[in-house]
């Protein structure tokens, strides 16, 4: 374990200026909630109008004025399969730029401690299953996603770097797929749970007989409700130290066909499922070992089915309310 250097680290306490990078996202907005239950009640936050993320002069005037002590930087440009193909360089460009100016920022600004969000899609196509931490940069990645992953791995790099030359506490946290409220439920860039949610609840209304979905259903997946990677994320702060990432995820996958026909039966869709196998499936499997992380004392607490009647309900409220992100 790599000890940080950094000497103004202390643990978190009720009045400790955090800053939430991405408050507004699934992710962001999740870390806020947990750290609002859990008593803290100075917490930073800055819509995309009032803080340009991709400028690193406002990046530096923000930390220099609100002086965070320490950041959970979860903003980031995501999107599937689609979004990944159609906007590589968008999706390269922008989490790179996120990323360097705040922890280039919290460098220069004596952050206690800062946490980087990363995503499961950075390790191999073909990794062995479950994946455990160490298999990151061993073989090739999946194309359908390489930009977004190669913009994480170098957010990774980025934090190991930090540490090692100026002392940083800087960690690094690698969440499976994730779900819930204030998801992004646009068909052509969102995951496959928002985007499947939209898809039956549309359906549904519309009383359509079929709904497509892409490649052949075989592929498994691991899901991990959003309040629960946020509770992971606020344990982690407080208790992990090490420059290697850890994963955050339930350690249980299962199949698209599975997911599609639990996604059916929470929305109440009658109608056939059809799976359009001209559409890419991506990696055969994608799942997380937690074994590390559960070591430390973290498991999950939401079920997926429990989680998706969550995410369904979540989609209702902002569907109705005219605040659903589509």
């Amino acid at each position: 374990m790599v000890v940080s250097k950094n000497k103004l680290y202390k643990p978190m306490n009720k009045n400790s200026i955090i800053y939430v990078a991405g408050h507004t996202g699934m992710v962001g907005s999740a870390i806020v909630r947990d750290l609002q239950q859990k008593g803290f009640t100075n917490i930073l936050t800055q819509t995309r109008k009032e803080l340009d993320l991709l400028s690193q002069t406002d990046v530096n005037s923000f930390f220099e004025k609100n002086e965070p002590e320490y950041v959970f930087l979860a903003a980031a440009k995501v999107g599937g399969i689609i979004g990944n193909r159609e906007y590589p360089a968008q999706f390269i460009y922008e989490n790179l730029m996120i990323e360097t100016n705040i922890i280039h920022a919290s460098y220069k600004n004596n952050v206690k401690k800062l946490l980087f969000l990363g995503s499961s899609c950075i390790y191999p196509k073909l990794a062995p299953q479950p994946m455990t931490e160490d298999v990151l940069l061993t073989s090739a990645l999946e194309p359908t996603n390489e930009w977004y992953a190669i913009a994480k791995i170098a957010g990774i790099k980025l934090c190991q770097s930090y540490r090692r030359q100026y002392g940083c506490n800087f960690i690094s946290v690698m969440p499976t797929n994730l779900y819930g409220k204030h998801d992004s439920y646009n068909l052509q860039n969102s995951h496959v749970i928002p985007a499947m949610l939209r898809k039956f609840h549309e359906a549904k209304e519309n009383k359509t007989p079929t709904v497509t979905i892409w490649g052949t259903g075989s592929p498994k997946r691991e899901f991990l409700y959003a309040d629960d990677l946020a509770n992971a994320c606020t344990f982690l702060m407080e208790k992990y130290d090490d420059e290697r990432h850890i994963n955050i995820g339930t350690g249980i996958d299962v199949s698209i066909k599975e997911l599609a026909e639990t996604i059916q039966k929470v929305v109440g869709y009658d109608g056939e499922i059809v799976f359009d196998t001209t559409k890419p499936d991506g990696p055969p499997r994608k799942l997380l070992d937690v074994s590390k992380l559960n070591k430390l004392g973290w498991k999950y607490s939401i079920e997926l089915k429990d989680g998706l009647t969550m995410a369904y309900d979540a989609f209702l409220e902002e569907n109705s309310s005219g605040t659903l992100r589509k």
